[in-house]
């Protein structure tokens, strides 16, 4: 592995994409580059097709129940920040769990100091197990939204997100799932968890680029629009056309991001979610059981194993975290994420606040030989140091 880069932050980004990905986005640029639904040219009307298609093959992949409940967004934060802010109104309660990201805890932070919302947070344990009964207890009258990730992205733990949903329903309560850490990694029917909105983002597991993310809102949910302007549809009116996905889609697309997206989709149909899953749990598998023989290594681990994703958290006992993770590139050119992975509270529930982790995320194009190479890495360090 000499001299090689060994790229182990999926949970972050994914990387690489297969190559379709690439060429995608560059013709766009090259040789469409018009807005989609904007004018009657056969560039913009091209692109308006490419953008329905990559909407159309996402509602399929995500088990969506029409298109038109797939809107594109910028990001994973802006699709949980619209969904947020969308539909919560003054004196509105939220429950949510010690394993969301800051994507989720800032938003809500933000409308509980201005005295918008109360929230309750909901502790899950250290290894991310999570008791419907708590969050059933800290149902209140005016509770208007459950969030809660689908899986934890600092130690993979997927979290009884049906079941949570159902509860929501049963109380008459909106349900948003965060799917960041899941989507394009393991299956998802969102017909079968039946949350009212959902976000995801294009560029981790879903293999699209950065700057593309995707929001479902479930059929005759009502949200607030996070930005408003041109749609390119009901141009004589001055308010936000009510249709869907154009209420929610005002401005000018990452239509590059999107074609990306598009042969990101097209290669996780052709390839199949539970090859990816089976791939990227056989690793991280292989990675945690080598973990664990290695004296000094701290393992933060869920309790069954093969409820999660390829996220694996750990420290070097008597090692700073972002020291380990410079030495891990410098010596052994292996890109991991080291900190508290914008998600303290996390980390508080593990343990390993402030001081945060080291995070080896894997996907599907990493192979065995790499988490070889920092197992052995690893024991290299445990013994110089």
């Amino acid at each position: 592995m000499e001299g090689s880069i060994i790229y182990f932050d999926n949970a972050a980004t994914s990387w690489p994409k297969p190559e379709e990905v690439y060429k995608a986005a560059e013709n766009y640029l090259r040789n469409g580059g018009a807005n989609p639904g904007r004018s009657g040219h056969t560039r913009s009307i091209d692109a308006d097709r490419l953008v329905y298609e990559a909407r159309e093959r996402a509602a399929t992949i995500l088990g969506a129940g029409e298109p038109e409940e797939i809107v594109f967004t910028f990001n994973a934060t802006d699709s949980l920040n619209m969904a947020i802010k969308g539909v919560l109104e003054p004196g509105d309660h939220v429950i949510y769990t010690s394993f969301e990201h800051n994507s989720v805890l800032r938003p809500l932070t933000s409308l509980r100091r201005n005295g918008t919302i109360t929230a309750t947070m909901i502790a899950c344990d250290a290894s991310g197990n999570i008791d419907i009964q708590d969050i059933e207890k800290a149902i209140l009258p005016n509770t208007r939204l459950i969030v809660c990730t689908h899986a934890s992205n600092v130690i993979g733990t997927v979290l009884p997100v049906k079941e949570i949903s159902k509860l929501a329903r049963n109380y008459g309560i909106l349900f948003l799932l965060d799917a960041a850490q899941t989507a394009g990694s393991i299956p998802i029917n969102l017909q079968e968890i039946k949350p009212h909105l959902a976000a995801f983002t294009g560029h981790k597991g879903l293999l699209g680029p950065p700057g593309v993310g995707l929001l479902y809102v479930r059929k005759g949910v009502s949200i607030k629009p996070w930005r408003e302007g041109g749609t390119g549809s009901r141009s004589e009116e001055e308010q936000q056309p009510e249709m869907m996905p154009d209420y929610l889609e005002a401005g000018t697309m990452n239509t590059p991001g999107i074609a990306g997206l598009n042969e990101g989709l097209k290669f996780i149909e052709k390839t199949g979610i539970s090859t990816i899953t089976e791939r990227e749990f056989r690793l991280a598998y292989k990675l945690r059981a080598g973990l664990r023989d290695i004296g000094r290594v701290k393992l933060f681990e869920p309790v069954r194993e093969h409820q999660s994703v390829a996220v694996v958290s750990f420290i070097v006992e008597g090692f700073d975290s972002g020291e380990l993770g410079y030495v891990l590139e410098q010596a052994y050119g292996i890109l991991c994420r080291t900190g508290l992975h914008c998600a303290p509270w996390a980390h508080r529930t593990i343990g390993s606040f402030p001081q945060g982790t080291v995070r080896f995320s894997l996907g599907y194009f990493n192979r065995e030989e790499e988490v070889e190479h920092a197992l052995k890495a690893l024991r290299e360090i445990v013994c110089r140091f």
